[in-house]
């Protein structure tokens, strides 16, 4: 008997860690959601969360800032949500 299991947008990619991987459905699964959140996050969020980790790991703002903007160009952010109407402007200008 299959096993029933919800429906995930991702169900494909969680498939695909399963069969290459040693990982459990529900570790792979959440392997996926852990990666997807970490691109989901903003360019704010991001130089929010690296300040705190770069103070609490004893730096200076000094030092803070010159190590955010050398990682910033080399970082990937979530895109802005975009409108239909600006959708349709990418398209056909």
């Amino acid at each position: 008997m299959l096993e029933r299991r919800p429906s995930s947008p991702h169900d494909d990619l969680i498939d695909h860690l399963v069969r290459s991987t040693a990982l459990p459905r529900g570790e792979a699964a959440r392997v996926v959601l852990d990666v997807l959140a970490y691109f989901d996050e903003t360019a704010e969020d991001f130089v929010r969360r690296r300040h705190r980790e770069l103070q609490s790991g004893g730096l200076v703002n000094a030092e803070i800032f010159e190590r955010i903007a050398a990682e910033m160009p080399h970082r990937a952010v979530a895109p802005p949500e975009l409108s239909l109407r600006q959708l349709r402007r990418i398209v056909y200008g």
